[in-house]
């Protein structure tokens, strides 16, 4: 099993902005040989930075494909319309890939 995420820190005020571009995505996830699950994760607004935390969070058979879809048509079609996300975002995303060494 591989996990992908990404994590992503989102100005203030702009939460369910970015909620939506993933609720309305055209997301072809489950026709990728591979996928397993897809979850977006919110945590907690941070006072300092003013910004609250998400993370992307996807479940794959190995990473073997994760990488292929990485390179697929579906990756491609589900990242090229873009939307106007002028302020945002604090920052780019940060991916972070886990392989699985036990499961129960």
């Amino acid at each position: 099993m591989f996990v992908a995420m990404n994590r992503f820190r989102i100005n203030k005020g702009h939460e369910d902005a970015f909620e939506e571009v993933w609720r309305s995505r055209d997301s072809r996830l489950k026709d990728v040989q591979g996928f397993q699950s897809f979850h977006l994760l919110k945590g907690a607004f941070d006072e300092d930075s003013q910004t609250t935390l998400y993370a992307s969070h996807t479940i794959w058979e190995s990473q073997e494909h994760f990488s292929a879809w990485t390179r697929s048509e579906h990756f491609r079609a589900a990242h090229k319309s873009a939307r106007d996300t002028t302020g945002m975002y604090a920052g780019p995303p940060v991916f972070e890939g886990f392989s699985s060494v036990l499961a129960e």
